[in-house]
């Protein structure tokens, strides 16, 4: 039921990318989250089961649905690594680097063949999780997710220091989803030598946590994934009626300015557009601004619209808006 939840889970992030930066360039954190859908859903059992008979029946299907979520997790730690707002450090770097991507999709390979498989089973590591070989892979690419998840979050954990509003819940929920992930490489890594070890004790009692981290861990980062387009295009459109309000509240300034200082907007070829909210709200406050410090006409404005143009100034140069200081982590 678990692999059902995060398939949907993930299928659900991908359409959402798909919505909020429909026409962006940059889709790598959205190609990263297909695969690791894609991944999620090979592990769904009458999937698993169909796709394996069809295989051999030789269980090859965990070793693609293994690979493909690995490539997810490298494109996504790529794709943070990329949108963020300063250069990592290099242990994050190397972290993220395809260099550790293709040692760790090695090492699992080679761990994988020289498990004895058997035939299709939908529990592959609780019925072969105590043949070592399969204890190495498993540990193989969970340690994996961790170290990238760690990268993940050092450089989630620095956006959200330098993020204001709104703008540091997507990081947030994205350290929070590291933190679970990681928990879950030790919850199997403790499995994975319980197995060996014989100690079913041990292992059963660390099996009850495997669903509700796994499940914890794809929520958060879901969450965050989704949430970063989706707080910038809340941001976009408050700062968009902020706009459309603040020209509301300097039109009759401005027509009084255009009035005794006739500016660049009453000229029919004028070089800017009245329809960009943004570029008319410039147009007002620089027209404004001209009419009051020229000293051959005579025009004042009261305190009220003072205080308006100088909050226009401000929203301007994006003295209220996060989004412009403190760049986000782009999907």
């Amino acid at each position: 039921m678990t692999s059902v939840v995060v398939a949907g889970l993930m299928w659900l992030l991908v359409a959402a990318l798909l919505i909020l930066r429909w026409g962006r360039v940059e889709r790598g954190i959205t190609w990263a989250s297909v695969t690791i859908a894609v991944s999620m859903t090979l592990n769904i059992d009458p999937v698993y089961v169909a796709l394996d008979g069809l295989l051999g029946g030789t269980n090859i299907v965990t070793l693609i649905a293994d690979v493909a979520l690995m490539t997810g997790v490298f494109l996504l730690g790529r794709g943070v690594m990329k949108a963020a707002d300063r250069q990592p450090r290099t242990i994050v770097r190397l972290a993220l680097s395809p260099v550790t991507y293709v040692a760790a999709v090695v090492g699992a390979a080679f761990a994988f063949f020289a498990i004895d498989r058997g035939a299709t089973t939908t529990v592959f590591m609780l019925d072969l999780g105590g043949q070592p070989a399969a204890a190495i892979y498993s540990m193989i690419h969970f340690t994996y997710y961790a170290i990238v998840l760690a990268a993940m979050a050092a450089v989630a954990a620095h956006q959200a220091l330098v993020s204001r509003g709104i703008l540091t819940a997507p990081p947030i929920l994205l350290v929070v989803g590291c933190v679970f992930g990681i928990a879950l490489t030790v919850d199997v890594v403790v499995m994975d030598l319980a197995h060996i070890a014989g100690n079913l004790d041990l292992m059963e009692a660390a099996a009850t946590m495997y669903s509700p981290l796994h499940l914890m861990t794809f929520l958060f980062l879901c969450s965050g994934f989704a949430g970063q387009p989706a707080s910038r295009a809340f941001k976009a459109r408050a700062r968009a009626r902020t706009t459309r309000m603040l020209t509301r509240e300097l039109a009759p300034a401005w027509n009084a300015a255009s009035a005794v200082h006739p500016g660049i907007s009453q000229q029919a070829d004028a070089a800017f557009d009245p329809a960009d909210p943004e570029a008319l709200l410039h147009r007002q406050v620089v027209e404004i601004r001209d009419a009051m410090i020229d000293t051959r006409v005579v025009f004042t404005i009261s305190d009220a619209d003072r205080m308006v143009l100088d909050r226009a100034e401000r929203h301007l140069v994006g003295a209220d808006s996060t989004s412009t200081r403190h760049p986000q982590v782009q999907p």
